[in-house]
C-alpha cells in the first residue's frame, strides 16, 4: 500500500543507467556486486557484461558462468585470478549469487574480502545476488560498498511503475499515453521484467516512433481497456456506482484481470493522493502533479474527486479499506467471497 514516505526509486535507476553507461563507454572493472529486490536492473547489467565485453571469438577461453548453487567463495576466486587467455580481459558472472554455499559464513567471507582488497585488474566479476541483499553493516557490506560497483535494487510500487513504463518505452523509441502505461502496470503488476516482456510483444507490431495506446495494450497483453483496475478507480473518482459495479462483476468472473488485492491496494492509493489534495495549500497543477506522483493530465481527476469526497469521508473510507485489507488476507471473512468483500467495499465508498 502507497504512503508518502517511499524510497525514491530514481536513485538507484539512475545508478543503473550509470553503470551502462560506463559499460558501454568499456569503462570497466574489477568486481560488480548486484544485489536486491528488483531482478530486472541486476539482468541488465549481467546479461550487457556477458554479451557484450567479450567478442565472441574470446569468450570460449576467456568468460565463465557459474551459479550459485554449485560454487562456493574459493572456486568463484579461483577462476577469477586466471589470466585472460590472448585477450586483455576475462569475465567471470556469478548467477543467482544469493545461493553461494558460504557467503554467509565467515570462511567465504573472509576470502571475498581478501580478493575484494586487491582484485585481478584483467578480471571482470560479476555477482548478480537476486532477492537478498548483503547486511551493509558486516565488514563484507562495507567493504563491497566501498571497494565494487555496487548496486542495491529495490521493488517498485505499484503508483511508481507507470512512470519507469514511460521511461522504457521512450528508450526503444515509442510512446505511450497515460491510460496505456496505468492499464500496462495495473494488469501487469509490478515485476518490471514480465512489464518489459509485455510491452515487447506491443513493440512488434509498432512503427518506429509510434504511441501505444490502450487498444495495443488490449489486443496485445489481454487486459481490458474498459474493465480494470485502472477504470474502477475513474469510477470510483466519478462516483460512477453503474460503472464500478460492472467493473466488479467482470472481476468476479474474470479473477485474474482484478485480484482482490490489487483493487484494495489500488483503491488505498486512490484515497491517500485525495488526502493530499485536500491538505495541500498550493492546489496548482504543478504542484499537486509533484506531490500525488502523477502526470499532470491526472490531476484534473482528483481535484474533481476531492469536491466529490470531503476530507472526513475520505478518513472515513480510508478505515473501510483497511477493513477490507484486514479481510483479503483472511481475518474476520465471516467466510465472504473476494467479490462479496469488493462489492461491500465499493457500496460503503460510493455511498460516502
Amino acid at each position: 500500500m502507497w504512503d508518502k514516505n517511499r524510497f525514491d526509486y530514481t536513485k538507484f535507476m539512475k545508478e543503473a543507467d550509470d553503470i551502462l553507461k560506463q559499460l558501454t563507454n568499456k569503462n570497466y572493472q574489477p568486481v560488480y556486486f548486484l544485489q536486491g529486490e528488483e531482478s530486472y536492473f541486476i539482468d541488465a547489467i549481467s546479461d550487457w557484461i556477458e554479451k557484450n565485453v567479450l567478442s565472441e571469438a574470446d569468450k570460449g577461453f576467456n568468460q565463465t558462468i557459474l551459479y550459485g548453487k554449485e560454487v562456493d567463495v574459493n572456486t568463484i576466486l579461483q577462476n577469477a585470478r586466471r589470466f585472460p587467455m590472448m585477450s586483455e580481459k576475462q569475465v567471470v558472472i556469478v548467477k543467482e549469487a544469493q545461493e553461494i554455499k558460504d557467503l554467509g559464513k565467515e570462511s567465504g567471507q573472509e576470502a571475498l574480502l581478501k580478493y575484494i582488497e586487491n582484485p585481478l585488474t584483467s578480471t571482470i566479476l560479476v555477482f548478480a545476488h537476486k532477492h537478498k541483499k548483503i547486511d551493509g553493516r558486516i565488514a563484507l557490506g562495507k567493504m563491497l560498498a566501498k571497494k565494487t560497483i555496487f548496486l542495491t535494487t529495490k521493488r517498485l510500487y505499484d503508483n511508481q511503475v507507470p512512470d519507469w513504463i514511460n521511461t522504457f518505452v521512450q528508450s526503444k523509441g515509442y510512446k505511450i499515453n497515460a491510460k496505456a502505461s496505468n492499464l500496462v502496470a495495473s494488469s501487469v503488476g509490478t515485476n518490471l521484467g514480465n512489464v518489459a516482456n509485455e510491452l515487447s510483444k506491443i513493440f512488434i507490431n509498432l512503427k518506429n516512433g509510434e504511441e501505444i495506446n490502450e487498444l495495443h495494450v488490449e489486443k496485445n497483453i489481454g487486459a481490458s481497456k474498459d474493465y480494470n483496475v485502472f477504470e474502477l478507480n475513474n469510477a470510483i473518482l466519478t462516483k460512477d456506482i453503474l460503472k464500478a459495479n460492472k467493473i466488479i462483476q467482470y472481476f468476479d468472473k474474470n479473477q485474474k484481470s482484478g485480484p482482490l488485492v490489487v483493487v484494495v491496494s489500488n483503491i488505498f492509493n486512490t484515497f491517500c493522493k485525495l488526502l493530499l489534495v485536500h491538505q495541500t495549500a498550493d492546489k496548482s497543477d504543478a504542484n499537486l502533479a509533484s506531490k500525488l506522483g502523477v502526470v499532470p493530465f491526472f490531476v484534473k481527476d482528483y481535484k474533481n474527486a476531492a469536491s466529490k469526497y470531503s476530507l472526513s469521508a475520505c478518513v472515513k473510507i480510508i478505515s473501510y479499506i483497511r477493513e477490507a485489507d484486514a479481510k483479503s488476507k483472511g481475518v474476520n471473512t465471516g467466510n465472504a467471497t473476494d467479490f462479496e468483500i469488493s462489492k461491500e467495499l465499493i457500496f460503503k465508498i460510493l455511498h460516502s
